[in-house]
Order: structure tokens, then C-alpha cells, then sequence
């Protein structure tokens, strides 16, 4: 049965999250200074004072301008600018000052470029490897058009993890502009293919846009299909009342359901709950007692 979409939803308790805006600022002070985004700031994140108060963040290079305009992020659309190599070194500098030991790049679509920004990313990982090498790298890419040459450069980058967010069912692909459903679990496929094996892939999905449960298993198993083993499932939560609205607030108890359901299909590290995002608390799943190999 599917959610009335017409029916208000109010937020529930569960979602309440506190802000820590003190910690925000300082993370915020110590990125502008450096001059390098995040998409904890740009997509306006849940987890954003969490994240910024442990002095952990998500890079986004290749500018905060995306080619796309999906109707549910908050990452500004439009003409983006050249691509800035001062990034490469930005990036390091700010898992310096950070003392990382695990960092996650990401970037908006970048469709104005001819390999979609994949060789920025191949150098942005390569530099970070070299200068400060005991730090792990995971990647979240765009489609890249399916690209196999873009695809098979990340893939080869150095990163242990090299992700790709499916982001809903095929049903509500509309919301993801210039997005097809197949082409992206293709790209999942590819980079498993042609990544060194100790690589693992990985997706993310957003709940409570009006799925229904049959669709999301149904996700899951397309998944396992690609050989995607690492997931994270979380709540859309809509930046505005411009995005695409909530149909839905999943409970946390549906949550471990889906979290179970997706480890009993063969996930090998699955973060599920209403705050869960693709790169929220990224460094767990490579961690040995969650029987992630590296």
C-alpha cells in the first residue's frame, strides 16, 4: 500500500535532533579559512554539528555548483566554474590540520566536463595518499554518464571505498534529474569490476519519499546483484518546502527491520536510522569487528 502523499506529516520525536552551533561555527571558521567545501554544508546536513564537533566532514572539490537540479538537494545548480587545482592541496591541508585518518571526497554532477571530474578525483585521492599516507580515502562519485574511462580511473584511484548513491526506488527516479536508475547500478557494477578486489563498493538510499517496502527490498537485492556489500539507508528530510515534500517518517523499529532484511540478504555492513547518510560515520564500516576486509 502506498503513502498518501496529500497527508501532512509532522516530524516526529525521534527527529529532534539538538544542534551544536557553537562547534558548527569553529568547523566552519577553520573551512573557510582553508577555502575548501563540504557537502555537510552545501546539502545542509542533520548530522552537520555532530559531525563538525568530532572534527570529521565530507569534502566536496570540484566547486559547490551541480549541473543537475534534483528536486530534493540543497547543493546549488547552475553554471559551475573552472575546476580549481588548488583543491589537491586545500584537501590535504585540511586532513592535516584535521588529523584525519579516514576522509570521504565527494563532488557535485559535474556534466560540463568531459570525464565528469574523475581524473580531479584520481589526483585530489593520489595527493592525499602520498602526503599523508596512513589515511584511508573513501570516494562518493556521480554517475559520470557512465563513463567506463571515468569509471575505471576512481575505481583505481587508491580509495578503499568507492561509493555511489542510488538514492530511491526506480519508481520515483523523477526526482533525480538527469539520473537513470539502471545506468547508476551499471556504475556500481563497473567499479566493482575493474577496482583492485580488496575495493568495496557502496550505496546509500533515502526512505519516506513514498516507497513501499516491496520497492526497497527490491533495491536491496538490485544491489547485491552489483556486488555492492556496504549500505546506508536514512530519512529524507527535505531542506525546504521548495524540495520534494515528506510522505512519510520511518520509525526507528523499521529501520533495524530494513537493516536486518539487507544483512540477511549478504550486506556486509549496513547503517540504518533516521539520521543515517551515505557518509555519516563513514569510517565504521571499515572497521575489523564489523567483518569489513581490507
Amino acid at each position: 500500500m502506498l503513502p498518501d502523499p496529500n497527508k501532512r506529516q509532522r516530524k516526529p520525536e525521534w527527529l529532534r535532533k539538538k544542534i551544536s552551533f557553537s562547534a558548527q561555527k569553529e568547523m566552519d571558521q577553520l573551512l573557510n579559512e582553508i577555502g575548501i567545501h563540504t557537502i555537510c554544508q552545501e546539502a545542509k546536513c542533520p548530522n552537520i554539528s555532530e559531525c563538525f564537533a568530532a572534527k570529521t566532514a565530507t569534502f566536496l572539490i570540484l566547486g559547490g555548483i551541480c549541473t543537475r537540479r534534483c528536486t530534493y538537494c540543497n547543493v546549488a545548480t547552475g553554471s559551475p566554474l573552472e575546476v580549481n587545482q588548488e583543491e589537491l592541496d586545500q584537501v590535504v591541508l585540511a586532513v592535516q590540520k584535521l588529523a584525519l585518518k579516514f576522509v570521504v571526497i565527494t563532488s557535485p554532477a559535474r556534466d560540463d566536463l568531459k570525464d565528469g571530474g574523475a581524473k580531479h578525483f584520481f589526483d585530489v585521492t593520489q595527493n592525499i595518499l602520498k602526503t599523508v599516507p596512513n589515511t584511508q580515502v573513501e570516494l562518493l562519485i556521480p554517475d559520470f554518464q557512465a563513463n567506463l574511462k571515468s569509471i575505471k580511473l576512481v575505481a583505481n584511484s587508491g580509495a578503499v571505498i568507492v561509493g555511489h548513491n542510488i538514492e530511491t526506488v526506480p519508481r520515483l527516479y523523477k526526482i533525480r534529474k538527469a539520473s537513470v536508475y539502471q545506468r547508476s547500478l551499471d556504475v556500481l557494477r563497473e567499479i566493482k569490476k575493474y577496482a583492485p578486489k580488496d575495493v568495496k563498493t557502496k550505496s546509500a538510499i533515502m526512505l519516506g519519499l513514498g516507497e513501499t517496502k516491496e520497492e526497497v527490498v527490491s533495491v536491496f537485492r538490485d544491489l547485491i546483484d552489483v556486488g555492492c556489500k556496504l549500505l546506508s539507508v536514512g530519512q529524507y528530510l527535505a531542506p525546504s518546502n521548495e524540495y520534494e515534500k515528506v510522505i512519510e517518517y520511518i520509525t526507528p523499529e523499521q529501520f533495524s527491520e530494513y537493516k536486518q532484511i539487507a544483512l540477511d540478504m549478504g550486506f556486509e555492513y549496513v547503517h540504518a536510522s533516521p539520521y543515517a547518510r551515505s557518509s555519516y560515520m563513514a569510517h565504521e564500516y571499515v572497521k575489523k569487528e564489523n567483518d569489513v576486509r581490507f
